[in-house]
């Protein structure tokens, strides 16, 4: 018998953004469909979606905060494109229902957070990348991952790690979802690293940047891992 190639979405910006996650999942053993709302923001979701066993939401341009019922801070410089909000909110919900599993980094936590009825800081300035020498570069810190959380099952470990962070939004308790479980978060602020669904099968959100993969521990290589084989497994199940 012929060994399927799981395919998985990553939602994207652009073709550009998408590239390193894409040469992660495919590093993982999966075939990829990017998913950007130029070429697809038109396109049915269940035709959109027909094939795809795993879904990736990628770090991206901030959340339109409208969606979560807040006015645009203006001190922010928000970054805003509600197309790709709207692609990957529908796409979202579409694996969600299907307990598709979903992997969610930096912005993509972020929105699964606002899926599930949750908000967000809009601005957090300590938390972003500096340009040095005309080069964006990653600030890091301290991150504390708890046993028995899905990432540490899949990561191989829980504790504490030193992780890369690019982001300038974030949550912490009082934003977070009430139906999603805090896994992760920085020691020094207690801004939320983690997330996960107890309602879906794999749902696991990360704030930091383990596509980067020369600026988080070897182990993260794990998530793109587990991602492909839980895809694998989706499309082989039999039809419900």
């Amino acid at each position: 018998m012929l060994h399927r190639m799981a395919i998985v979405g990553i939602t994207s910006s652009s073709a550009k953004n998408a590239r390193r996650y894409v040469e992660v999942m495919e590093s993982a053993g999966a075939d990829v469909r990017v998913l950007m709302p130029d070429d697809h923001g038109d396109v049915p979701t269940e035709e959109l979606m027909q094939g795809i066993g795993g879904l990736l939401l990628a770090g991206g341009p901030d959340i339109d905060p409208d969606i979560y019922g807040e006015r645009p801070d203006p001190n922010a410089n928000l970054e805003l494109n509600r197309p790709l909000d709207d692609l990957e909110l529908r796409i979202l919900e579409h694996a969600l229902d299907l307990d598709m599993p979903v992997l969610a980094i930096c912005r993509g936590m972020q929105l699964l957070n606002v899926a599930f009825g949750g908000k967000l800081i809009q601005d957090l300035p300590d938390h972003k990348a500096e340009k040095i020498d005309g080069r964006w570069e990653s600030a890091y810190h301290q991150i504390f991952i708890a046993p028995g959380a899905k990432a540490a099952a899949v990561i191989g470990m829980a504790g504490l790690f030193k992780v890369n962070s690019l982001h300038h939004q974030g949550l912490k308790e009082a934003q977070r979802a009430p139906r999603l479980m805090t896994t992760a978060y920085e020691v020094d602020d207690g801004l939320i690293e983690g997330l996960e669904s107890p309602e879906h099968s794999w749902v696991i959100g990360l704030q930091c940047h383990p596509e980067r993969q020369d600026e988080v521990p070897k182990l993260f290589a794990n998530l793109f891992l587990g991602l492909n084989e839980r895809a694998e497994t989706f499309l082989s199940a039999p039809a419900a």
